[in-house]
């Protein structure tokens, strides 16, 4: 999910409740252990499934109850450090799948003494109910997302606000609770449930911000906290998405440079700001005649934003402008929308639950002059994402339920060391919000990627990434280290090659990770 990244000033530690007056769910709500059954897939055999009951309003524990799914890969060595709960950001993503992955990709040893636990949060995936609150809302073609006129601008508003007016019709009752808090305490109802005193969490993307929230809330009870590829606590939701936009745009030309350096494959030369030019040309084609009656300009954003994600999906990229340019090909440009830039139900689901969270957090704009004021000046500088990335949030301006106050984060050392990671050039999360919440999680340690692009980078093919989070989780060791910011720093991954062959995407294991992070935090 397209993220927005985090607006506020830290203070202590003293935890503000999820709703006035909400007592904490671990003294008033008594979870039930969940039923374990067997649901393993060829990739996985060994998962596990099961659901848990939480309240829907934590400040009425005894009232309505929700239900998520969970799943684990239980723990098989005989020393355990209890159980890993993985979250793959959005907010919308779902973890069942994740569990497997993580288990699968930790050393066998690290991995085996815990129980590693995917779970969908409210709204999201197998948890009930499920938001979808209006299906289709980006089935082609759509507007052209940079309004250059009137009418144009008026086809994406009516969008967004229909968009908003279906979420408040469905799912009146639930959305005041779909924030990140809720989720949060949600967290902690787990961790009854499983019968553990502390729980040990590993988030990705803007599950470092659930992350975060939960020891906040809960410093007691965190044993082990992973961060990768960190929120800014400091300017969710707005800020954060505008401050994307310059980043997205650098990742692209960054592609652009690639490209440039790849001309033996591609034929579209070694100059990439020609290159770059191309691509608008391209742009500007396609609101003329969308390739294959599907992929005008917002869907062509679409296809390329992943790219921004991970440079993993960049041959596929690649050949796709490659053939559109030189050889009016459409095909797999069309080909690369349905990989990469389509949305399923799936996909309806997470921004359903996407919208509901980031829209209810924290405050956004409800003057439309301030949007477009915001998004025409950061158009000037960034023009791959900005319009794009603000009709995907638009929805906030019109949002059925009033915006709560974000959660203020500062531990005064009260969490255990935390381990985060970042890349340097994150375009979803940028380098800054790993900084800060650095600096506010006292005796955290953070890793960095010195030259990476990509968001989401432990499990991901960086051995000496992964080095540090094996031995943290092995033993609680973290590196402390005088590299400015950083407690030690690993070389990026060099960039991809060109494809060799036709294999389909999604082989690798840094392309099974990005799959299961999706590409809108």
């Amino acid at each position: 999910m397209l993220c927005g990244a985090a607006a506020v000033v830290a203070s202590g530690l003293t935890a503000v409740p999820a709703e006035a007056g909400a007592p904490h769910a671990p003294e008033t709500f008594r979870a039930t252990a969940p039923a374990w059954k067997k649901c393993g897939t060829d990739d996985y055999p060994t998962l596990q499934c099961a659901s848990v009951e939480v309240p829907l309003d934590h400040a009425e524990p005894s009232g309505r109850t929700i239900t998520l799914a969970l799943s684990r890969i239980p723990h098989t060595a005989k020393k355990y450090q209890g159980p890993l709960l993985v979250n793959p950001g959005g907010p919308g993503g779902s973890g069942l799948t994740l569990a497997g992955f993580v288990a699968a990709s930790l050393p066998k040893r690290v991995a085996a003494e815990y129980d590693v636990v995917g779970f969908d949060p409210r709204g999201v995936g197998d948890s009930r109910p499920a938001l979808d609150c209006a299906p289709g809302h980006f089935d082609a073609v759509r507007p052209d997302p940079v309004p250059t006129s009137p009418e144009v601008e008026r086809a994406n508003l009516d969008r967004a606000k229909s968009f908003a007016e279906a979420c408040g019709r469905k799912y009146g009752d639930l959305l005041p609770h779909m924030t990140t808090t809720a989720a949060a305490r949600d967290l902690d109802v787990i961790r009854q449930a499983l019968g553990a005193e502390r729980i040990n969490y590993f988030g990705y993307s803007y599950g470092t911000y659930l992350g975060t929230v939960y020891a906040k809330l809960y410093p007691q009870r965190v044993r082990r906290l992973v961060l990768d590829s960190v929120v800014d606590p400091t300017g969710v939701w707005y800020d954060s998405n505008l401050d994307q936009n310059q980043a997205f745009n650098a990742r692209h030309r960054a592609f652009m440079d690639w490209v440039a350096k790849n001309d033996a494959t591609y034929r579209l030369g070694t100059d990439a700001e020609k290159i770059e030019a191309a691509w608008y040309a391209m742009r500007s084609a396609l609101k003329e005649r969308p390739a294959g009656g599907k992929v005008g300009p917002a869907e062509l954003e679409d296809t390329f934003v992943p790219g921004g994600y991970y440079n993993g999906y960049w041959p596929y990229l690649a050949e796709a402008f490659a053939a559109y340019a030189n050889d009016e090909d459409a095909g797999p440009l069309v080909e690369a929308y349905e990989n990469f830039g389509a949305t399923d139900v799936a996909g309806d689901n997470g921004y359903s639950v996407y919208t509901a969270v980031e829209c209810r957090d924290a405050p956004w704009p409800r003057d439309w002059a301030q949007w477009r004021k915001d998004n025409w000046e950061m158009y000037e500088r960034a023009p791959f994402m900005s319009w794009n990335n603000a009709w995907y949030n638009a929805p906030c301006a019109y949002w059925p339920v009033e915006a709560r106050r974000p959660e203020r984060i500062n531990t005064t050392g009260q969490v255990p060391p935390a381990l985060l990671f970042q890349a340097t050039d994150d375009a979803a999360t940028p380098y800054q919000g790993a900084v800060t919440v650095h600096r506010r999680l006292e005796r955290s340690s953070l890793v960095v990627e010195s030259g990476g692009g990509n968001h989401g980078i432990t499990l991901s093919g960086n051995a000496c990434l992964d080095r540090h989070l094996a031995a943290y989780l092995a033993d609680g060791t973290v590196p402390r280290g005088s590299h400015g910011d950083a407690d030690a720093v690993c070389a990026a991954l060099p960039d991809p090659k060109p494809l060799t062959s036709k294999a389909a995407p999604g082989t690798a294991r840094g392309s099974v990770l990005h799959g299961l992070l999706g590409s809108r935090i």
